[in-house]
């Protein structure tokens, strides 16, 4: 399972990006609100991060406004991921960009039938928003699950990249189902590493060689 940092935050990027376990990033309207800079410049710092992609969101809602955006931000860097909503105008331009060569992230998906669409549409990634599912009482995992099947079903190329991702289980839990990429706060992916028994046991290894005085090198 690929990991991206879902964020517009440098600092974090850089400090996942050191693991070398991270992937690509994905960005939206609010993570660059958030971060208080310019999306062209902070996109662009981000893209010399990482080589994986980097999603960058249209605004526009229209298929031609999404066009004009589409061709300043993948302008930006060659890993940049386009990314439109799940809306016809959106999977229309999902469909012309993938066309061109340029990657796509179709973002906002919520139910499995969304997900066949923007796969038929050539999407290089859907992006099911599992928390905002849970939240609203169905089961993201569960949906998950279903477009894997339709995927699998047809040989679709389209990644599934879990979106929305609240703690470590639906990590867990669509790596087990088989989705291609989490995309999480940093917070969330510093979480994977934490185990109360790996602390602990670096806890007792530091006591038992502290007692035999010695040192290495």
């Amino acid at each position: 399972m690929k990991f991206f940092a879902d964020t517009a935050d440098i600092a974090d990027i850089r400090e996942l990006a050191d693991t070398g376990l991270l992937d690509g990033v994905t960005t939206n309207p609010s993570l660059i609100k958030k971060s208080g800079r310019d999306i062209i410049e902070v996109t662009k710092e981000i893209c010399s991060i990482t080589d994986g992609p980097v999603s960058a969101e249209v605004v526009a809602l229209d298929h031609d406004g999404m066009m004009r955006e589409a061709e300043v931000l993948r302008r930006i860097a060659d890993n940049v991921c386009i990314k439109v909503p799940l809306t016809i105008d959106g999977l229309k331009t999902c469909k012309k960009l993938t066309h061109d060569g340029t990657m796509v992230n179709v973002t906002l998906c919520f139910s499995a039938n969304q997900a066949l669409l923007a796969a038929k549409a050539g999407a290089s990634f859907i992006s099911p928003f599992v928390g905002r599912h849970d939240d609203n009482g169905f089961d993201g995992m569960a949906l998950i699950s279903d477009i894997r099947l339709i995927y699998d079903n047809y040989d679709f190329g389209t990644e599934i990249l879990v979106a929305s991702i609240r703690h470590p289980i639906h990590v867990l839990e669509s790596a087990k189902i088989g989705a291609d990429v989490a995309t999480m706060p940093p917070a969330i992916i510093k979480g994977l590493f934490k185990h109360v028994l790996t602390d602990k046991g670096i806890e007792g290894f530091l006591k038992d060689w502290e007692a035999t005085g010695q040192s290495i090198g």
